[in-house]
């Protein structure tokens, strides 16, 4: 237990630069509360203390402005980075070395029973926003560009944004940015309007030929 806690707090200086002390992680760092907070919650829920382990789930979510639902399952050196507005559901199961940023959803699509929340697999980052919904599967080493919804299972080593989120990176074709790096994704929308204006552009330079071709053969037939 203790070396889970103390991996919590060491996981903030890897990948938090503004991180000065360890008494400052513990004192105001609300993922870190929110963290072991759930910890206890679940310790309590896998013994069937339901009520004091959702009661602590509340408390908890009232302090820090982040819902974790104790029965879901989180692995080691989970990071929560500011965390406002993130929301983990029941049957969430999240592996190592995960990263997830404000506004997060990982939740459910209806009210379906059994497994009904997404699967994380280690090392994946969440960016600010994004919603993942329903039970699926987010492959390892995969990133979620800010603001993008996920349906579908992203298998491992992709990059997904848009919405719906679909796969612009995958094994092979490496994004050539740092792994935390989620405000320089690919743009699959931009790039398509730039594809359209490309198309426009040369529409309108053959229109104005095909006019100008028109025009000469005009002045021909007068002569």
């Amino acid at each position: 237990m203790w070396k889970t806690f103390k991996n919590d707090i060491n996981v903030v200086f890897e990948r938090d630069p503004a991180a000065r002390s360890k008494f400052e992680v513990i004192t105001t760092y609300s993922g870190v509360h929110a963290i072991w907070a759930h910890r206890i919650a679940h310790w309590m829920w896998k013994r069937k203390m339901y009520f004091l382990a959702r009661l602590l789930s509340q408390i908890s979510r009232f302090f820090t402005g982040i819902e974790i639902h104790p029965g879901a399952v989180i692995g080691q050196r989970l990071f929560i980075d500011h965390g406002m507005g993130v929301v983990i559901g029941e049957t969430c199961e999240i592996g190592d070395d995960v990263t997830i940023y404000q506004g997060v959803t990982l939740g459910g699509t209806g009210k379906e029973k059994g497994k009904r929340h997404p699967t994380i697999e280690d090392n994946v980052l969440i960016a600010s926003g994004a919603k993942i919904l329903g039970s699926m599967t987010i492959g390892a080493h995969s990133r979620i560009g800010a603001g993008s919804v996920v349906l579908k299972e992203v298998p491992p080593n992709s990059t997904v944004v848009g919405i719906p989120g679909k796969i612009v990176v995958q094994d092979g074709v490496k994004v050539k940015q740092d792994s935390l790096a989620h405000h320089m994704l690919p743009d699959p929308v931009n790039d398509k309007f730039n594809e359209l204006e490309k198309e426009i552009a040369s529409l309108k330079r053959e229109l104005e030929a095909y006019k100008n071709n028109i025009k000469h053969e005009e002045r021909i037939d007068k002569r």
